[in-house]
């Protein structure tokens, strides 16, 4: 079987694990941070140990131009989850405001912060 069979190539944009909505990039980045194989089937149970190890076969195969792929999707997330902080949805928004006025009714110190974004 072709390596390559166990992904889909979608427009240049997205490699996902075929028949899978998971981005290679989810695989590759719980390896890279240490975990076997066999926990990231644990972490995501629709995936097999075979799809888990054909992902890093095709990293470590392709390293450079897997690398070069990751980085385009982190700047895409970040510059995805900045315009989400710039631009909330109205739930966020009326949530935001929600909290904002919790913290005001109750006393200093009783309510530990929790950064949701503008809060």
């Amino acid at each position: 079987m072709e390596l390559e069979s166990y992904f889909n190539f979608l427009n240049g944009h997205a490699i996902r694990i075929a028949h899978t909505r998971i981005g290679i990039e989810t695989i590759v980045r719980d390896y890279l941070e240490g975990a076997s194989p066999e926990e990231i089937v644990l972490r995501y149970p629709t995936l097999s140990l075979e799809q888990v190890y054909a992902t890093v076969t095709y990293y470590l195969s392709h390293q450079s131009q897997v690398d070069v792929y990751l980085e385009r999707v982190r700047e895409e997330q970040e510059a995805a989850w900045q315009e989400q902080q710039r631009n909330p949805s109205e739930f966020v928004r009326l949530l935001r405001e929600r909290l904002k006025q919790e913290r005001q009714r109750l006393p200093a110190g009783q309510l530990q912060p929790i950064d949701i974004g503008a809060a």
